[in-house]
């Protein structure tokens, strides 16, 4: 698994010519509150039985919060045969730090 810092992610969205599927991982009133425009929420809980309407090819960059449920979900994910995961180090608090500050923070 990778990691990428909000910064290296906003520049790798910015050239990407495929945008990857940004997953949030994080409960829904968490997503709702605050989250990064296109991503997709599936909570870390509900994760497992949604497995299967993931592509394990497609790259796959994780979110959560902090970025400590995100890089679980992320070796779980591993784990399960899915070849291209990214964890977004920080989550959304670090994305709302250092690339979106006018995000709400909680």
């Amino acid at each position: 698994m990778q990691n990428f810092t909000p910064k290296q992610l906003q520049q790798y969205l910015a050239e990407t010519d495929e945008a990857p599927l940004l997953l949030d991982v994080r409960e829904t009133w968490e997503f709702e509150y605050c989250h990064i425009a296109n991503s997709v929420l599936i909570p870390m809980g509900k994760l497992p039985d949604k497995l299967d309407e993931l592509d394990p090819q497609k790259e796959i960059i994780i979110i959560c919060h902090h970025g400590i449920r995100s890089r679980q979900m992320g070796y779980y994910m591993e784990q399960m045969g899915f070849k291209h995961i990214i964890n977004l180090d920080g989550g959304v608090e670090r994305w709302a730090e250092d690339v979106e500050p006018t995000m709400k923070r909680y």
